[in-house]
């Protein structure tokens, strides 16, 4: 008796952690994928192969999931998911336009605009040219804040600045964008009240929605619009892997 209580307790925890119940609900399911890198071959765990990357997104197209923008998600649809990438690398401009054009798919990348502007590190970074030729049938680009810094550790006002920045560099360089934000690192201050502060800037600044990782399948229409969780696709997921994530997230299982 104990052992089926037990069992039945652990059932109910996957199903709550996991948010399986939305199986039940495919109309409420949003899935966001997060991506960063895409190279032809690659051993880092922040960029994924360009053969791993088609036969994900080959999956994708074979069960049926609807490729959207943050801008046209509608509760009433089934399967929706969003393919995210984050920084504006240029492999990302040599790699994803042939790949979405192929397949009809959508992705949204977020661009911190420092790193467009002074480079990131070792990485070729896309150019505002290149932001601005990208397909927009096929790619929306959307907020990373300015000089890529943890939200959890700074002000309030220096928030709200650097995320001004990051849309008034936005708009001189004629680059049309959607107010959805990319936390940087995926963190944002965890005290409610910093919290509520956070959120009410975003407000202010029309901010429709802001992301973090979480790592779970999110619950649409939404009362947390500035906590979506994305589920971070690593280099070294297998295709199983990667299957596993469309219905759990991030299982510390595998």
């Amino acid at each position: 008796m104990i052992l089926y209580i037990a069992l039945l307790i652990l059932i109910v925890f996957l199903i709550i952690e996991f948010r399986l119940y939305l199986f039940l609900f495919p109309k409420n399911r949003l899935i966001i994928l997060m991506y960063h890198q895409v190279e032809e071959k690659t051993n880092d765990n922040l960029t994924v192969s360009l053969k791993n990357l088609e036969l994900q997104l080959k999956y994708l197209i074979q069960n049926k999931y609807k490729t959207k923008f943050f801008s046209e998600i509608n509760p009433k649809e089934k399967n929706t998911i969003i393919l995210t990438f984050d920084d504006g690398y240029k492999n990302n401009f040599k790699y994803l336009p042939p790949l979405l054009e192929k397949y009809n798919l959508k992705a949204t990348i977020f661009i911190p605009t420092k790193f467009i502007q002074e480079g990131y590190k070792n990485y070729e970074m896309m150019s505002f040219e290149d932001i601005r030729n990208l397909n927009e049938n096929h790619f929306e680009i959307a907020l990373h804040s300015h000089e890529h810094h943890n939200f959890r550790n700074l002000s309030t006002d220096y928030i709200k600045h650097d995320l001004e920045n990051n849309m008034q560099i936005l708009d001189e360089e004629k680059i049309k964008y959607s107010k959805v934000l990319a936390y940087p690192y995926g963190k944002y201050p965890k005290i409610n009240t910093r919290k509520k502060e956070i959120f009410s800037i975003l407000c202010d600044l029309g901010i429709n929605f802001a992301v973090r990782i979480g790592n779970k399948v999110n619950y649409f229409p939404t009362q947390k619009p500035y906590e979506l969780c994305r589920i971070d696709i690593k280099g070294k997921d297998t295709l199983v892997k990667f299957k596993l994530k469309l219905i759990f997230g991030k299982l510390k299982l595998f």
